[in-house]
């Protein structure tokens, strides 16, 4: 296992690209781009009105980005170019101010598929099995709307390579769910993909080329392969039994709080919360940490699944660089 890049600040979310960049985002306010040699640099949000705290992010066609607000107060989903002037994308549903938001998927088609883990307030009330008001919107050509609620915090989000399935990582009901999605976007037939067990919280997943679905898990630092016949594997753990089972007994006692998620307790690993594959053959997995400064990589016997993004150019170097 080796690490990329160096003094990143809440490394959360990370993807890749065919041109061999990465992509982290930056609690300094928008993203590190790091080049295939290494260089890396910030496009940073110039004269933000607020502090802007992207979650995930997402690369899209003409090289800007677009970042899920985890503000305390204001939310929603903010577009980023290579100017550094931040616009809103999307910060608001039916008149009502989107809250703290988690994560924006672009797919294939253009839509952009938007997570809010919770609608409470603190976030950490949310962090029970016995919440479940997430929800999921969907930004299309026809409008923006709620497609799907009352999730266990809702997390990442993919639509499925096959273009009719999204699957979402309800990180607090312990499980991975899937949509069939119709009707231009509407999602019905929610089902149970898979349910974890002590020590997992899913957060971030991606698709490879098998029909693989790979899951990470915050707090226990575990990386995880459901094959497609549904047989879970541990690629990954980097756990330490007593912190995980000073974690599992708070969160069975519905008392988990903010230190369950910022303490950890590891060898290498700062709560795992994403994973994108890349490299030339796409077996290198990069993993982005909640609490890290730096992406690790591991390599696999298995090649991702190229995300819709793949091929996207993403934003202009510097001249000074």
């Amino acid at each position: 296992m080796g690490d990329i890049g160096e003094n990143l600040h809440r490394p959360e979310c990370v993807l890749c690209s065919a041109n061999g960049r990465i992509y982290a985002s930056n609690w300094r306010g928008g993203v590190t781009v790091i080049e295939p040699d290494g260089h890396q640099w910030e496009l940073i949000a110039k004269q933000p009105a607020f502090d802007v705290r992207p979650n995930g992010i997402a690369l899209m066609p003409d090289g800007s980005f677009l970042l899920a607000q985890l503000g305390d107060e204001i939310g929603g989903v903010w577009r980023l170019p290579d100017t550094g002037a931040l616009t809103p994308f999307v910060v608001e549903v039916d008149g009502t101010p989107l809250p703290p938001t988690n994560f924006a998927h672009l797919d294939s088609a253009g839509r952009v598929w938007i997570t809010v883990s919770t609608r409470q307030a603190p976030r950490s009330k949310g962090y029970s099995r016995d919440v479940a008001d997430g929800f999921i919107v969907l930004v299309d050509q026809t409008g923006t709307r709620v497609v799907a609620d009352d999730l266990g915090f809702a997390n990442e989000c993919l639509v499925h390579p096959d273009e009719k399935h999204l699957f979402v990582n309800e990180t607090f009901s312990r499980r991975l769910s899937r949509f069939d999605i119709v009707d231009g976007g509407r999602l019905t037939n929610k089902q149970t993909v898979c349910e974890f067990g002590d020590g997992v919280f899913p957060d971030g997943m991606a698709f490879d080329a098998e029909g693989g679905i790979w899951i990470v898990s915050i707090v226990s630092n575990r990386v995880l392969r459901l094959s497609p016949d549904g047989n879970l594997d541990v690629v990954i753990d980097d756990s330490d039994p007593d912190h995980l089972a000073w974690v599992e007994q708070a969160y069975q006692g519905d008392g988990m709080d903010r230190p369950h998620l910022d303490q950890i307790e590891s060898r290498r690993l700062r709560s795992i919360s994403s994973l994108a594959f890349g490299g030339a053959d796409m077996k290198t997995g990069y993993l982005g940490c909640l609490l890290g400064d730096t992406i690790a990589s591991f390599t696999t016997g298995v090649p991702g699944h190229p995300p819709p993004h793949w091929n996207f150019t993403g934003p202009a170097r510097p001249r000074s660089h």
